[in-house]
């Protein structure tokens, strides 16, 4: 009597629907660590949960939880994070994690020196990356000054948090960054930017809009061989200027590839990673950041035929490694309720829309796996008393 396949070791994810989506395209089932009405809990893939509010002050607490969750599990979970404060919370109780979970994130030092804007910028300089000239702005600490310093950087600039601070939507509304066409439109929202108390980054923008950012997609193993990797293009972010991704797709770019590849060795990088670029009018990429873990691209990614997550959990459960891959180009993603917003920001009309979402393979709705967009999506319509 032949014996009956064990189960895929469980993955732990402190992730989204896009992750969740990606790993059970692979067959593996997940635990999730989300807050309460995330409508990830009602995916197919989501086989436990555990709930937690704040990963941004999550300190002991949540380790404690997240040791107990292993200790009832009969092989070690794979661990993914998403948010910065989830990576740097990983990277720094790696040691403690690792009694209890398998997962990869890079060198202690170079994940402190990528998630920390100011600390990026001294990396780009000593290895010489290509990324635009920037200063830091210290207001966190200390008397600010009362009208903002001479930056020595040619306008127009933006301007960002050192770190993803929750509190930064106070400073600058839904965007990533705040857009400073002149030093006079410096001064003027130089009171609000001091009432914001946080250290900022000021670098020269490329030009161009959002839709010329590109990135590239990786998993490097600890040898420093490239496993898995894509490019893409942002198609719409909500705002339309700095604002966060809408709908995605998979490009077929050499050039990104090739950038992204001399990168990873530049800093000797193991793990998962996004490095984002804009090309300018000349065509030349410039490198605006590099994440180091897990994000929504992963579902994309997946989709077009190299699922990063699962990759890396094939590697820490001892599976043989599959052929390579190259990702299929024009795979496209979209936030459905967000990129409507978008559409119409962008003066699309929805009857060229409708059909184009229509058309996009990874979306928040799944029809293999409806219950998180439905769930949600009754939730924000139907009265309170009606559920």
């Amino acid at each position: 009597m032949s014996k009956k396949p064990s189960k895929p070791v469980l993955a732990c994810v402190m992730g989204d629907m896009n992750m969740v989506r990606a790993l059970g395209m692979g067959g593996i089932g997940c635990a999730v660590v989300t807050q309460p009405g995330d409508p990830v809990l009602h995916s197919r893939y989501t086989t436990q949960a555990m709930f937690w509010e704040d990963f941004e002050n999550g300190g002991e607490p949540l380790i404690d939880m997240l040791m107990r969750f292993a200790a009832t599990q009969p092989e070690p979970p794979v661990l993914y994070y998403q948010q910065d404060a989830q990576l740097l919370m990983v990277s720094r109780q790696r040691e403690r994690l690792s009694r209890a979970f398998r997962f990869v994130v890079p060198e202690a030092t170079l994940v402190e020196d990528l998630v920390d804007k100011a600390r990026f910028q001294i990396l780009a300089e000593r290895l010489d990356l290509p990324v635009p000239r920037t200063r830091r702005i210290d207001l966190a600490t200390g008397t600010p000054p009362a009208s903002p310093p001479d930056l020595d950087l040619r306008f127009p600039i933006v301007i960002k948090p050192l770190t993803r601070f929750i509190a930064w939507v106070n400073v600058g509304g839904e965007g990533k960054a705040v857009e400073v066409q002149d030093r006079e439109a410096l001064f003027r929202i130089w009171p609000h930017l001091v009432a914001g108390r946080m250290d900022l980054l000021a670098q020269e923008m490329v030009p161009g809009p959002e839709t010329k950012i590109e990135s590239y997609h990786c998993y490097v193993d600890p040898h420093g061989t490239v496993i898995g990797e894509y490019s893409g293009r942002k198609i719409r972010t909500y705002p339309r200027d700095l604002g966060h991704s809408t709908a995605l797709t998979i490009t077929d770019a050499p050039d990104v590839i090739e950038l992204g590849r001399e990168l990873v060795a530049k800093l000797n990088f193991s793990g998962v990673a996004k490095f984002d670029f804009k090309r300018a009018p000349d065509g030349s990429l410039h490198l605006l950041e590099v994440n180091p873990r897990y994000n929504l691209w992963h579902y994309v990614g997946a989709v077009a035929g190299v699922n990063l997550p699962a990759l890396v959990h094939g590697d820490l459960t001892g599976l043989p490694r599959p052929d390579p891959v190259k990702a299929r180009a024009g795979a496209s993603w979209c936030n459905i309720t967000r990129d409507r917003q978008a559409a119409r920001e962008y003066g699309m009309p929805m009857s060229r829309w409708w059909p184009w979402m229509i058309r996009c393979e990874a979306k928040s709705i799944a029809w293999d796996d409806p219950m998180p967009f439905l769930r949600n999506t009754l939730a924000r319509v139907l009265p309170a008393r009606a559920r």
